[in-house]
């Protein structure tokens, strides 16, 4: 809460929070997010996975939410449960982010899953998950296309490194006609292993060669922090122009770091 209160003053918009997180066990996204929006009086995105729910708890999940005041959610599909704390978990899958943004845009034009009229309607701000960097891309284009298609407000991409790999994407969403804003994440590096994490473990976070080097010069302490924010800055500057909004990660409870490239981008903007 602190933490969080910290980033409101630095200027952040919005604050997201994870559901489950690599299939992590942790404190409800929603009511977390309710806390926040009611203690901090921080504009919250709830992200929501169809992992974890069959279609009647995700609409039951959604009408709740609507009424203890969230607008903005994020929809994604979920990492399955074999990559997190309990393996054996079940996934349930109902259906996938392309299906659940199908779900909450009829919520918000009054019809039920079963496409039934409800008293009232939701007013969600519907964002997904894009990948610039996917291995397919023209997989990752279709459902995307078919995200767009189903009323997606708004996409979030993957973290981005090279602004190559941005650039060739946002130039295929031209051509396509695909235009929704786009929010680019930048991930705030803190040292090799980090940077080596990301690049083989985080699907499209792809980490250039030269930014690797510069990470491996670095150690892993104070240095390889302030060479992480300094590479972050750097991306900043070069995609700021190209996209509608930034997302920040908060790598390490390292409030200081992210709110000084909150800074800069506030110095860049005046400028």
């Amino acid at each position: 809460l602190k933490r969080v209160a910290r980033l409101k003053e630095a200027g952040v918009d919005l604050i997201n929070i994870p559901d489950g997180p690599r299939a992590s066990a942790r404190i409800s996204s929603l009511a977390l997010s309710v806390k926040l929006q009611s203690e901090t009086g921080v504009d919250t995105m709830l992200h929501y996975t169809c992992r974890d729910r069959n279609l009647l708890g995700m609409q039951s999940d959604l009408l709740g939410a609507h009424i203890l005041g969230l607008r903005n959610i994020l929809l994604v599909t979920g990492d399955p449960p074999k990559l997190g704390d309990y393996p054996d978990a079940t996934a349930v899958f109902d259906v996938d982010s392309i299906g659940l943004v199908n779900m909450v845009s009829s919520l918000n034009k009054g019809l039920d899953v079963g496409g039934n009229s409800i008293p009232g309607q939701t007013n969600f701000v519907l964002g997904v998950g894009v990948n610039p960097g996917a291995v397919n891309l023209e997989e990752e284009l279709s459902r995307f296309s078919w995200k767009v298609k189903a009323g997606a407000h708004f996409a979030i991409t993957q973290p981005v490194f090279d602004q190559e790999i941005l650039l060739r994407f946002l130039d295929q969403l031209d051509k396509r006609q695909l235009k929704i804003p786009i929010v680019a994440g930048v991930w705030p590096l803190r040292s090799l292993r980090n940077a080596l994490f990301m690049n083989n473990e985080v699907p499209g976070a792809k980490v250039p060669s030269d930014i690797m080097d510069r990470m491996r010069v670095a150690d892993d302490g104070n240095e390889g922090i302030r060479v992480g924010l300094d590479i972050a800055r750097e991306t900043v500057d070069q995609i700021a122009t190209l996209v509608q909004g930034i997302q920040l990660a908060v790598v390490g409870n390292n409030v200081n770091g992210t709110i000084s490239i909150i800074d800069h981008i506030r110095k860049a903007n005046k400028a």
